[in-house]
């Protein structure tokens, strides 16, 4: 006669058993830390005042665009020849993009190529030149027994009082710098310095180019 009311109370001993252990997993999987990502500025080393007089014109930044496998946030291995991989744990604080159009900026400003650099995004309509670029690669080279950082970008100088006609002057820049160590860290640091290596050679060939043909424009009122 007391069977049944046994099997009951095992079958609720059972089950408050099972409770707490679901109860105790959750917990464990609630209070598990997350992941810490650690998160790099592309803020490259300024070129240095070329010393030459200033061009009349004013150039203004435009779009900076990355290839596809580069524009996002996280970082970049290449592992082979085919084989690329982003790193989850490591990132760019904003999308480099816009990083680099704002070093371009920074960078063309400092060097006093012209008589005013526009930055990127900047309201308004001034400028008599238009500069815009094309990132191909941007990496982090891992493939040999030293790591490198890879930077290759294209420009191109377009006239703002002739939009959608060829451009004036193109030019392609790569850079390839060690890296010092095999961290995160390092490969940020050897990046900016790949940056910085394109800005010197951009501001001292935007500096040689002949633009004689170009009229300034009035600033609009």
């Amino acid at each position: 006669m007391n069977a049944i009311p046994s099997r009951r109370r095992a079958l609720r001993l059972v089950l408050a058993l099972a409770g707490v252990i679901v109860v105790s997993g959750c917990t464990s999987i609630v209070s598990r830390p997350a992941p810490v990502k650690a998160t790099f500025l592309l803020d490259p080393p300024l070129p240095e005042a070329l010393g030459t007089p200033a061009k009349p014109l004013v150039l203004r930044v435009g779009a900076i665009n990355v290839a596809a496998p580069f524009r996002g946030k996280n970082l970049v291995y290449r592992r082979s020849e085919l084989g690329y991989e982003s790193d989850y744990y490591d990132e760019f604080f904003v999308p480099p993009s816009t990083m680099l159009a704002d070093g371009i900026a920074k960078g063309l400003a400092a060097a006093r190529v012209f008589e005013r650099v526009v930055p990127s995004g900047a309201s308004g309509h001034e400028g008599d030149l238009l500069l815009e670029g094309f990132v191909s690669e941007l990496y982090g080279d891992a493939r040999g027994a030293s790591q490198a950082a890879v930077l290759r970008v294209t420009f191109y100088l377009s006239s703002l009082q002739a939009l959608g006609s060829a451009p004036l002057w193109s030019r392609d820049y790569a850079q390839r710098v060690s890296v010092d160590g095999g961290s995160a860290d390092a490969l940020a640091q050897a990046l900016n310095r790949a940056v910085g290596g394109v800005l010197r050679e951009l501001a001292r060939d935007l500096a040689a180019a002949d633009l004689t043909a170009i009229t300034p424009r009035q600033a609009p009122r």
